[in-house]
This record gives structure tokens, C-alpha cells and sequence, in this order.
């Protein structure tokens, strides 16, 4: 079953995938969103006031550019190892209190989900017809823990229709 998510508690934890111009502009300023290269920086030295939503969360821009410019394996491995290990340092670091979102504006139209087993694509030109597994990679294989992020408060709405903003994991492990 997909699970999904209404309210504006989400940005303050876990880690999100957001493609809403909308929901980002209200989160922080422009200015505020740290490049992927500031970002790994940051997990050397991670501060302790963030940007966006209050000070609780922060917004990276770039992640889908280097996912397109990387083979299929070398994305796998990259996700697998790098980008985890920084996910999993702000985690720690923040002790599961603060937000981490990854701007990804052509989301929406590159991510998929398998209807049975739950499991979230990339569409990546190089990882075959379904594309990477981003499910599988960056939340640890628990997707079935992965929310929905709706730009609506309609509970009625169609998870996959217009008001899908993003994906949101609460903590990875």
C-alpha cells in the first residue's frame, strides 16, 4: 500500500526527494539551497544551524545531474557507498532531528514505482528499461517505509496525480 503525507511536519526528518517548486519556495530562499559538492564538504564539519525550514533541514541541489552523467554501475556504486555514507552522517550528526532534501525538479517525471513490490525507479539512460533501483539504494531496501509527499491537504487526492510533490523516508538505516 503507498503510503502518504499531507501535513508540512515531513521537512524537519529523514531524508526527502522533493520536485514542488511550490513546497521548496516555501522552505527556504534560493540562496539557501548548498550544492551537492558543498554538501559532502559539510560532512566534515556539519553545522549546527541549517537553512531551510527553520534551521531544521537542508536543501541540495545537484543530485540528478550527477546521477546523469554517471554510467549505470558507477551510479549503483556511488549511491550505494558515498551518498549513503553522507546521508547517514547527517543522520547521526543531527540525531534524526533535522530534515535532508534532495531538489530534484524533473523528478516527477523520472521516477516510477513498481505497483507489486513497491520499489522505486530512476530513469537513468544507462541502468537498462526500468532504471536504477533509487528505492533499493538509498533508503536500504525499506520502500515500503517511503512516503508519498502530496501538495494537497485532499485526502482524497490521487497520489500519483498532480499533487505528487515527492518521496520522504522518516530515518534509513
Amino acid at each position: 500500500m503507498v503510503r502518504t503525507r499531507f501535513n508540512q511536519g515531513w521537512p524537519r526528518r529523514g531524508i526527502a526527494l522533493l520536485w514542488d517548486a511550490g513546497i521548496l519556495a516555501n522552505l527556504n530562499t534560493p540562496e539557501e539551497v548548498v550544492s551537492l559538492r558543498q554538501f559532502f564538504t559539510m560532512t566534515d564539519d556539519w553545522p549546527d544551524d541549517l537553512p531551510a525550514a527553520d534551521s531544521d533541514a537542508l536543501v541540495v541541489a545537484g543530485l540528478e545531474g550527477c546521477l546523469d552523467v554517471l554510467d549505470g554501475e558507477d551510479a549503483r556504486g556511488w549511491l550505494e557507498t558515498d551518498l549513503k555514507e553522507a546521508l547517514l552522517s547527517f543522520q547521526d550528526f543531527y540525531q534524526g532531528q533535522a530534515g535532508l532534501i534532495f531538489w530534484m525538479p524533473s523528478g516527477r517525471n523520472r521516477i516510477s514505482m513498481k505497483g507489486a513490490s513497491e520499489a522505486y525507479y530512476w530513469r537513468h539512460r544507462h541502468s537498462g528499461p526500468e532504471g536504477l533501483p533509487i528505492g533499493r539504494l538509498l533508503f536500504s531496501g525499506a520502500e515500503n517505509e517511503v512516503e508519498r509527499l502530496l501538495n494537497t491537504d485532499d485526502p482524497n487526492a490521487d497520489y500519483d496525480g498532480k499533487h505528487w510533490a515527492g518521496l520522504h523516508h522518516p530515518r534509513i538505516s
